[in-house]
């Protein structure tokens, strides 16, 4: 072939070629731009949706957030208001709290007898009318009031050994499907002493049409414990804010056994702080019951003279004070 010819045809072909892309090329640029237009609406659009779907994320979680913090305020007023109602509680609330069938009469009336027999005894023992009746009123009114106190702390250390396994019940139970009040019955059902007594008046006070999360609260009348009140918070955000019940319950269970396990390890390390207490607590009164037992005459004077009295009741002021701060200094609240 002649290279002329070969060169005359592909300079036609690119002539060709830009003649029809003058032509095209606005089509082609306009084709283009609304190409890219289209991209960025869609683009544009999608963002629209993700700030949207974000925003209503953000919204449910703040009236979420909102919610449990109305939630916290209303139960720290009314935890308040627990406080306030424990430290002026009655001695008929303080008989209930024993678990035992025990009435305000009753109690009284064994009040009176036991500061009866120690006044008459102090007087079979030759001491005077004002220190008998002094030892009189300190037996019926202290004794019966320590023998009470000592009841509710036996009863509220039962309850904190058995709550923690109670708990795992009710976050096996819930997780098998068993709904809340069935987890209840279940503990009022088979649980030990004294947790069962107390989550029993819980089922009763649903039967009664309280709510659950109010059921669970007045528990603490009746056991005034923190880990009681852990329980009851718990419960009440979980039915006003929802949640994974067992899983908080669990964490609840947990809590409360790495409690007692602090505990444990306070009074472990305090015991020798406690000894040394006890015994020079115990220390006057022992060497004054030795003296009495070897020289009755030489220790009598402080029961038969007046000056003797004066000296054991300044004696009783400081011991008092004594045995007061070191129980303060070997207590620890955890």
């Amino acid at each position: 072939m002649d290279l002329r010819l070969i060169a005359i045809v592909a300079l036609a072909a690119v002539a060709a070629a830009s003649v029809a892309y003058v032509f095209l090329f606005g089509r082609i640029e306009t084709e283009k731009k609304a190409t890219s237009r289209l991209s960025r609406i869609k683009t544009a659009e999608s963002d629209i949706a993700k700030a949207k779907v974000t925003r209503d994320r953000v919204q449910e979680l703040s009236k979420r957030r909102k919610s449990v913090q109305d939630t916290l305020k209303e139960i720290e007023r009314k935890q308040n208001e627990k406080n306030k109602k424990i430290s002026g509680q009655t001695l008929k609330q303080r008989l209930v709290q024993t678990g035992l069938n025990l009435t305000l009469p009753r109690f009284i009336i064994a009040s009176c007898v036991l500061g009866g027999v120690v006044f008459l005894l102090t007087l079979m023992m030759g001491m005077s009318l004002i220190l008998s009746l002094g030892l009189a009123f300190a037996a019926g009114a202290g004794v019966p009031r320590w023998a009470v106190g000592f009841l509710i702390k036996r009863r509220q250390q039962k309850f904190l050994n058995e709550f923690p396994n109670a708990l795992d019940v009710m976050v096996r139970s819930i997780k098998s499907g068993l709904p809340l009040n069935d987890a209840l019955r279940l503990i009022a059902a088979d649980a030990q002493e004294p947790v069962k007594t107390e989550f029993r008046k819980v089922v009763d006070s649903q039967q009664l049409g309280i709510s659950v999360p109010e059921s669970c609260a007045r528990m603490f009348n009746s056991m005034p414990l923190q880990e009681v009140n852990f329980f009851a918070i718990v419960i009440a955000i979980q039915s006003q804010a929802g949640g994974n019940l067992s899983e908080a319950l669990s964490n609840l269970s947990r809590v409360l056994r790495e409690r007692r396990k602090m505990k444990a390890k306070v009074s472990a390390l305090s015991m020798e702080a406690k000894a040394s207490a006890v015994i020079i607590g115990s220390l006057p009164f022992v060497v004054a019951f030795l003296v009495y037992i070897t020289s009755p005459a030489y220790i009598m004077v402080l029961f038969t003279d007046p000056r003797g009295h004066l000296i054991l009741g300044f004696s009783a002021v400081w011991m008092s004070i004594g045995i007061f701060v070191m129980r303060n200094m070997i207590n620890f609240d955890i």
